[in-house]
């Protein structure tokens, strides 16, 4: 026998359908299915992590795990090794670094450590890195001296651009190097040295440069002899006396300075006795064409 009533419509009413509809859209799908359960973990990491206590716990673990990690023996530093410096530079940066080893090299600031080497003055730069095996090894490149810097104060040794590279107490102590002295001789190095070797010909009488005025060189010969440089081309203008030696010995004779300073008028200065038999032969010669 047939039920008698009304018949059950089967399409969605309308709110259903645009349920349906909505659900259908691509980002409320992302944040039913992404967006729902992230917001579930959050709330219940946020209702975890609510305790202070619970909060202190999962810190103090954390930092017990990487005390321990660092703590491991593959990253224990136990020695420093430096190369490329002499035995007493290595025995200034080991004293003056002075590194508590044994310890982690997740403690050990390696950029902090390379600019405290390069403050030393005979460091020209460093390398420094953790190598295998637990050695700090700092590959060093030291300042080579290149000149012997006599200041007002001190001795000091430089390098080619005029950088210090350490203290010495005489002048003696190296006598292998070429001598400057004077305010601001050591800020001029590289020109000093540019002189020293256009003046190869006659190193062997040479004592030294002077720098005169912070601005021009006087070159300083045996026997009280100068050779007065000039601000501008100093190289060219002591090039022309060498030539000039070679060809008529000048600096062989009683002259004590050879003024350079005016380019188209070099001047010789005399010594008193070669004045004196140049006044005489000159009073001799006026004699003689007077009769």
């Amino acid at each position: 026998m047939r039920q008698v009533g009304p018949r059950r419509d089967p399409a969605p009413t309308r709110a259903q359908y645009r349920l349906q509809r909505l659900l259908l859209t691509p980002i409320y799908r992302k944040l039913i299915r992404v967006g729902l359960p992230v917001f579930l973990m959050t709330m219940a990491v946020g209702l975890y992590l609510s305790s202070e206590d619970r909060r202190n716990a999962l810190t103090g673990g954390f930092a017990a795990m990487r005390e321990k990690l660092e703590q491991r023996p593959e990253f224990m530093v136990g020695t420093l090794a430096v190369k490329g410096a002499s035995p007493q530079l290595t025995e200034t940066i080991e004293r003056y670094l002075a590194l508590p080893l044994p310890q982690s090299s997740f403690a050990i600031d390696l950029e902090a450590v390379r600019q405290k080497i390069e403050t030393l003055d005979a460091v020209a730069r460093v390398d420094v890195r953790v190598q295998p095996g637990g050695v700090l090894q700092a590959v060093v490149t030291e300042r080579v001296p290149a000149l012997v810097w006599r200041s007002a104060a001190n001795v000091e040794l430089l390098d080619a651009t005029g950088h210090r590279v350490t203290l010495v107490h005489d002048r003696a102590d190296r006598n292998d190097l070429p001598l400057v002295a004077g305010k601001g001789a050591n800020v001029a190095a590289p020109e000093a040295l540019a002189i020293i070797a256009a003046a190869e010909p006659i190193m062997p009488r040479v004592r030294g440069l002077i720098r005169m005025g912070e601005r021009r060189w006087d070159i300083v010969l045996d026997r009280n002899q100068r050779i007065l440089l000039p601000v501008e081309n100093p190289v060219a203008a002591l090039e022309r006396i060498i030539a000039l030696d070679q060809a008529q010995d000048l600096l062989a004779r009683d002259v004590i300075a050879i003024d350079l300073r005016l380019k188209d008028r070099p001047v010789l200065r005399l010594a008193p006795y070669a004045q004196a038999e140049l006044r005489r032969a000159r009073g001799m010669k006026l004699s003689g064409s007077a009769l």
